[in-house]
């Protein structure tokens, strides 16, 4: 089994500390996810009450995935205190390691994000950059996986991140069934803004949801934003600028994601010819869907249908 290790450190914020067990504690007994802190004593949270895990820093050594929530906002120094530079030690090779918000200046003290690409809460990317400017820092998206490190940004972005995990670990089909039981969107792209000017909607004024679940229905069909617009009864201007006030981009960059979301979904999970699914999600041809799930993920629909495949009949196994 997967083991996941959180590692609270004093000041810890108990929303981000509680993600990584809600995402994953809920993924069918495929993760054991345990608590530990850096000295094995209690540690004080943001709010008004201390935690007692059961657990210390050896707990670390055994990690297949070490995640560690936010526990203060704007570090002073590039310093690691001796104790949290001590028990990231004991962090096993090839473990994965997640920063959820702040916790990113840890990981960047620690050395773990020199000449990597990674991201942290927006309002902090003036003091990010200061102090590490050998990171290469992306402040305006919502996480980044850099293989064997994750960086996210604010905090619902750490359940984006925890989700992403379960999806690369285990596929779409776990990992949609995990939403659905945290009642969290399945599915928002890494690369979306993490910040969004919306301001409070009139209570009369109409959004686009509506024609958003009105275009997931039918993304076998062409779909031009004149189709959504009349849907949504809206001008093509009107609409467009709502939709990327709502979702944080344009109503073609996010057809083209539930596009691709599909076919990833229908390459897990069935043996449908690649112009088959294809069809079935909007895409013209079978090359227009293999360039955008290879700019998507990196990989061909092939490549990506044997990874799932294989790591199916591993869990059969």
């Amino acid at each position: 089994m997967h083991r996941v290790v959180v590692l609270a450190l004093d000041g810890v914020y108990p929303f981000e500390l509680g993600i990584p067990q809600r995402v994953f504690g809920t993924a069918d007994g495929l993760y054991e996810v345990v608590t530990c802190t850096a000295d094995g004593l209690p540690v004080r949270t943001s709010a008004d009450f201390v935690i007692m895990a059961e657990r210390g820093p050896e707990a670390l050594a055994g990690a297949d995935t070490v995640i560690i929530p936010p526990y203060r906002a704007a570090p002073e120094s590039a310093e690691l205190p001796v104790a949290v530079a001590g028990a990231l030690g004991l962090i096993p090779p090839g473990a994965r390691i997640v920063s959820i918000c702040t916790a990113a200046f840890t990981l960047a003290a620690a050395g773990l994000l020199d000449g990597r690409r990674a991201t942290t809460h927006w309002a902090l990317e003036p003091r990010f950059r200061e102090l590490f400017p050998q990171v290469e820092l992306d402040a305006g998206v919502l996480f980044v996986d850099d293989g064997d490190v994750l960086t996210s940004a604010g905090a619902a972005s750490g359940v984006d991140v925890c989700l992403h995990l379960v999806r690369k670990d285990h596929g779409s089909q776990v990992a949609n069934r995990v939403a659905r039981r945290c009642v969290v969107p399945p599915w928002r792209d890494g690369g979306q803004a993490q910040y969004i000017e919306q301001p409070v909607p009139e209570p009369s004024s109409a959004g686009t949801a509506a024609t958003r679940e009105w275009a997931l229905a039918r993304l076998d069909q062409p779909l031009a934003l004149t189709d959504l617009a009349r849907h949504a009864r809206m001008s093509l201007r009107t609409f467009a600028r709502r939709f990327r006030d709502e979702v944080g981009m344009s109503p073609g960059r996010w057809l083209i994601q539930q596009r691709v979301s599909r076919a990833r979904e229908l390459l897990e999970s069935s043996d449908l010819p690649v112009e088959v699914i294809a069809g079935r999600v909007g895409f013209a041809t079978a090359a227009s869907l293999r360039q955008h799930l290879h700019a998507a993920i990196g990989v061909s629909p092939q490549s990506y249908r044997h990874t799932f495949q294989a790591a199916g009949d591993g869990l059969r196994e």
